[in-house]
C-alpha cells in the first residue's frame, strides 16, 4: 500500500496537488474571509502544515539522492542558481516554499486588513497580487495600509 501511494506521490502530481491545492484556500480569503471555515483551514496552522509535508517528503529525496549540497549553488551567482533549477527536485521544492510563504503572506494581510478596516477591494487586489507576486501584494497593501492605519509601522 505504501508503495502505491509514492507511485502516485509523482514529483508532476505533488506540483499539480500543491499548485491548486492552494486555490481553495486563497479563494476563501478572498471571498469568505471572516467565515470560520476560513479561520479554520487558512488562519490556521493547517495550510502551511499541508505545504510543509510535501516540502520535506522533496527535500527528503533530495538528501536521498545526495544532492544536499547542490543547493549552495545559488549562492555562487545567477549561473548556480540557474543549475540548481534545473533539477526537478530543487525547482518543485523551491516552488511548494514560495507557495507556503505566498499563503502565509496573504492570510496575515487579511488579518490585518480588518484590524485596520481596510475596505475589501484594496484587500482583494493586494492579495490577487500576493498570489501571483507574493512581495509586490505585500508592498501595495502596505502603501495602501498606510492609509487606514494612520500609522507608518515596520514591526506590526
Amino acid at each position: 500500500m505504501i508503495n502505491n501511494l509514492l507511485d502516485i506521490l509523482s514529483y508532476q502530481n505533488i506540483y499539480l496537488l500543491a499548485n491548486w491545492g492552494v486555490i481553495p484556500f486563497w479563494l476563501l480569503l478572498i471571498i469568505l474571509p471572516n467565515h470560520g471555515v476560513t479561520n479554520f483551514f487558512v488562519q490556521s496552522i493547517i495550510a502551511p502544515m499541508l505545504l510543509a509535508a510535501a516540502y520535506g517528503f522533496v527535500a527528503y529525496n533530495i538528501f536521498l539522492e545526495g544532492n544536499t549540497l547542490d543547493s549552495f549553488e545559488l549562492y555562487r551567482g545567477l549561473d548556480g542558481l540557474y543549475s540548481m533549477f534545473a533539477s526537478e527536485l530543487f525547482l518543485l521544492v523551491f516552488w511548494i516554499h514560495f507557495l507556503a510563504i505566498s499563503l502565509f503572506l496573504g492570510a496575515w494581510i487579511s488579518r490585518d486588513s480588518q484590524r485596520y478596516l481596510v475596505p475589501r477591494f484594496f484587500v482583494i487586489v493586494s492579495l490577487i497580487f500576493t498570489y501571483f507576486s507574493g512581495p509586490v501584494g505585500l508592498l501595495i497593501y502596505w502603501f495602501i495600509r498606510i492609509f487606514f492605519a494612520k500609522k507608518i509601522s515596520f514591526n506590526d
